[in-house]
């Protein structure tokens, strides 16, 4: 038996899988965010702890026989948090949490070097990555920075205090800032710009690589009949892309959560720092991946639903009979879904949304549309941003909440001009990509190069050829929106 740990922004999700990756039991179980100050997103790694333990207790009672045969353990968590430890183990001050954009001022700051940094670190410096973060406390906290003695990323945190080991794996590690990311390994040079040194970092390892045992009052505490074993694990867009499959550079998957994410694997380094594409190392050996992020999707869909006190499903089906009506897109508003800034391609933190073209004709409906095709030019950036430097990918997996409207997916494929497949599909998806890989310390199993497969796919939808024109018309459109808007956007933050 295996066991997968998603640590989530919002939750603990956990699954027990057997040989077969069947998913015999699950649990979760909620976590806070705190925001002290605006702009800042924070939360105590304790609560971490705590729901893990509610979590394993709940797989035990659920099935207690499968559950004392765990062989290993894999974790993924959200990526970019700086958990900062003490020389005694001790947490110095809450996680700093990707969504915090406290230190933009700090990113030029990293990035004002005599090399390079871009080039090492494959990205280009946003507040959302680790490595601000810590020149933050430098220039705000400087007590809390001279006490540091690891910094580690939230699941990272996690393993330190199930096994008492100091581990990383590579796509986690490449969310800091501080990895070589073509060697694959700390760089000395990159760490000098947040002034620490290696020895401030967690060993690294594949994702699929022992990093230690579970402590032996956890296996005696959970009645574990093995020495149970942890994995390196994942970032959690990794670990969901190995849960569907998705390590070969012909695959991608459009993600359309709370925030919207385009994944593709590839077989060496790429980068496209000038659009803020995120190039990491996947969580497999000699592996890489492109990913386009903006941070907000479907919660701008949540808001203009809230705005206009009308459920999602009635939205949907409001929004479809309107596109259906192509004089009603025509004349429709446009939206730019930058409720919280933006990353992929702008790593704007200004930019704010915004409604445009709005007549005396306008209603709830046609703002729902322009909602939900501003959300899907958001996409196709993202898309755009990594055909600059790779276009291997032919197979795009639809997943998150939005890829269960069969309407906003047709729409997609229409404006990206390709062929979208649904897959089946669960919430556990993360979980079961490090339970994949925690598969890989099974002595047993001599068939290690099937234990990640391709997700099934249950439905394809084909571009509607009479609406692509139409829609990228709109998409050129909306592109000088955000150009005229990016000129006074700084200004309208106080």
């Amino acid at each position: 038996m295996f066991i997968g740990i998603d640590l989530g922004t919002s939750s603990i999700k956990m699954i027990l899988i057997d040989q077969n990756q069947s998913i015999l039991a699950s649990a979760n179980s909620s976590l806070t965010v705190q925001s002290p100050k605006d702009g800042f997103s924070e939360q105590n790694p304790q609560e971490w702890i705590d729901s893990t333990m509610k979590c394993l207790e709940a797989l035990k009672s659920k099935k207690p026989k499968e559950f004392s045969q765990t062989i290993s353990i894999g974790i993924s968590g959200h990526m970019h948090g700086a958990t900062l430890i003490d020389k005694d183990g001790k947490v110095i001050r809450p996680c700093i949490l990707w969504n915090d954009s406290r230190s933009y001022k700090e990113c030029e700051e990293f990035e004002k070097q005599n090399f390079d940094v871009r080039s090492i670190s494959g990205n280009i410096t946003m507040p959302g990555f680790t490595a601000p973060k810590i020149n933050w406390i430098k220039n705000n906290e400087i007590d809390n920075f001279k006490k540091i003695f690891k910094v580690l990323l939230p699941k990272d945190y996690l393993r330190f205090v199930l096994t008492g080991e100091f581990f990383s794996e590579m796509s986690d590690a490449s969310g800091t800032l501080w990895l070589d990311i073509q060697k694959r390994k700390w760089s000395n040079q990159l760490l000098s710009c947040s002034f620490l040194e290696e020895k401030h970092m967690p060993d690294l390892v594949e994702g699929n690589e022992q990093t230690g045992f579970l402590k032996n009052e956890l296996k005696e505490k959970f009645n574990f009949n093995n020495n149970v074993k942890v994995v390196g694990g994942a970032g959690d867009n990794a670990a969901a892309a190995t849960g569907m499959g998705i390590t070969n550079k012909n695959q991608s998957f459009i993600s359309l959560g709370t925030s919207g994410v385009f994944f593709t694997p590839t077989e060496n380094f790429l980068s496209n720092t000038g659009d803020a594409v995120h190039s990491f190392c996947h969580c497999l050996p000699n592996k890489w991946h492109l990913m386009s992020v903006m941070l907000s999707a479907s919660n701008c869909l949540d808001w203009i639903c809230t705005i206009t006190n009308t459920a999602i499903t009635d939205t949907l089906n409001n929004v479809e009979h309107f596109y259906n009506d192509q004089n009603s897109v025509k004349n429709s508003s446009y939206f730019l879904p930058y409720l919280s800034g933006e990353r992929t391609p702008h790593n704007d933190p200004h930019i704010r949304g915004s409604l445009h073209s709005i007549k005396t004709t306008t209603n709830a409906t046609d703002l729902q549309y322009a909602v939900i095709e501003g959300v899907s030019f958001g996409i196709l950036d993202g898309v755009n941003s990594i055909l600059k430097v790779n276009n291997n990918f032919d197979k795009i997996f639809m997943v998150g909440g939005g890829s269960k409207s069969s309407f906003w997916i047709e729409l997609l494929a229409s404006l990206l001009n390709r062929q979208l497949s649904v897959c089946d599909q669960s919430e556990f998806g993360a979980a079961l990509g490090v339970a994949r890989l925690a598969m890989y310390q099974d002595a047993t199993n001599d068939n290690k190069e099937n234990i990640i497969s391709e997700i099934k796919i249950s439905k394809t939808y084909e571009p509607n050829e009479d609406n692509i024109d139409l829609l990228l018309k709109r998409y050129s459109i909306w592109k000088d929106l955000y150009n005229s808007n990016n000129k006074i956007a700084q200004n309208l933050i106080f």
